[in-house]
């Protein structure tokens, strides 16, 4: 779509049919914030999901419950629907449908391949690693146990299983030794996303070297009508996976957050290239996700075509959170630096915290006064998502504050998180 076909477009008149409409494809918490930075620009948002009463569900103008991987489902949705926008936010897609949508002249963020490229970690890694050339932990692809079993043996122990098609850790394993690798493979098979509606389809696996991990960054890298940009290297904090914290600006030397940024640059030129060749825009936010190794050297690990969950710390350190900047390269602002520059003062740090729950029922929270009273050296913030239940671990919240070191940024985060107190019914 051309920047003077965006122009044309209509906005705030939402009774109106000719009104801009996007499609949310996805309801958690990150599509319940593209969805108020759409709404504050007058889109019309219609929220989908698998589950009733998803986060973004509970502000959008309307909303709809389906199997998103079922290509029939889909179709009916986006015929129903007749959006100008598809915005994908969850990985479980059947992508073939996006693609008959973007033949229909619908946008589809960032474009119909890209989003069907970064749900398959394989087509993902041989794009970076084989034709980019970028670094990554050497690997090997299996669609059965012996051809992980032979894998395993090509890139050595300690090792790495994923499925290629998941996300956050789900059925992902360190495997030690080959004593081991069976149990990664079935927890592959059916710990990954998705597995229940797949729970007769062999997964494809990955299986890479466990590299000599020093820390993990994450560059938010926004591609838009004036090109690419890069936000300031996030750092995080994992477990079993997941993200649990992130903080930014990242304490890190100048030689790795140059290095940082180029890679996530040359990835996401990449995939806007490749959307552009197929006449669609690769307009958005895309998280990179890096390794960076004892040796300082860095490592391509991920990506993905949407805002990153590490990410949600911009909220309280950039003037445009990733789901501002998001929504406006979408609808086709032209993002250049002053957009990314961080709101931080006096080489403060901010921090996310996620809140992460064990129950079994609805939870909801108190203490809210109490947690987010504020030292005079910092500021803080909360961000409940409001799921309609938890069963078994689930991230419920995140808070969010600034410090005058990177430590007491994650302490105050911390507090935050460890002052809220839980309710749990059944109902």
């Amino acid at each position: 779509m051309s920047f003077s076909e965006q122009n044309q477009r209509i906005f705030g008149v939402t009774a109106n049919s000719n009104n801009t409409t996007a499609l949310l494809l996805g309801s958690g918490e990150l599509g319940k914030e593209i969805a108020i930075e759409l709404m504050r620009l007058g889109v019309l948002v219609c929220a989908a999901d698998s589950y009733k009463n998803a986060p973004a569900m509970q502000i959008a103008h309307e909303y709809h419950v389906l199997d998103m991987s079922n290509p029939q489902e889909l179709q009916e949705l986006i015929s129903n629907v007749n959006p100008d926008i598809i915005i994908p936010e969850v990985e479980a897609i059947a992508t073939e449908v996006l693609k008959d949508a973007a033949k229909k002249n619908i946008q589809v963020v960032p474009s119909s391949d890209i989003a069907a490229i970064a749900m398959d970690r394989e087509r993902l890694r041989r794009i970076a690693h084989e034709d980019l050339g970028l670094p990554t932990t050497p690997y090997c692809f299996a669609s059965s146990y012996e051809e992980l079993e032979d894998g395993a043996k090509k890139v050595g122990y300690p090792c790495v299983v994923k499925p290629v098609m998941s996300s956050s850790g789900h059925g992902q394993s360190i495997v030690r030794s080959s004593e081991n690798l069976l149990a990664a493979w079935n927890e592959a098979q059916h710990g990954r996303r998705a597995a229940a509606e797949h729970e007769n389809e062999c997964s494809r696996v990955i299986v890479e070297a466990l590299a000599p991990l020093d820390y993990e960054l994450t560059v938010l890298t926004i591609s838009s009508c004036a090109g690419i940009t890069t936000c300031e290297p996030i750092a995080q904090c994992q477990q079993d996976g997941d993200y649990r914290e992130s903080w930014q600006p990242a304490n890190i030397p100048e030689s790795i957050r140059t290095n940082a940024k180029d890679i996530a640059k040359r990835a996401v030129e990449s995939l806007t290239d490749i959307a552009q060749e197929a006449g669609e825009t690769g307009w958005g936010i895309y998280g990179v996700e890096l390794f960076v190794l004892k040796d300082g050297s860095l490592l391509f690990n991920e990506l993905s075509p949407r805002p990153h969950d590490t990410g949600m710390v911009t909220m309280i350190s950039q003037h445009y959170s990733e789901f501002a900047l998001h929504a406006l390269a979408i609808l086709g602002v032209p993002i250049t630096a002053n957009y990314t520059e961080l709101s931080l003062k006096n080489n403060e740090v901010a921090a996310s915290h996620a809140i992460v729950i064990k129950a079994e029922g609805s939870v909801g929270f108190t203490n809210i006064a109490q947690a987010l009273q504020s030292g005079e050296n910092h500021r803080c913030n909360l961000r409940i998502f409001a799921k309609p239940s938890v069963h078994g671990h689930r991230r419920m919240a995140v808070s969010l504050a600034t410090g005058l070191t990177q430590e007491e940024a994650r302490e105050n985060a911390t507090r935050i998180a460890m002052s809220l107190k839980t309710i749990q019914t059944n109902a």
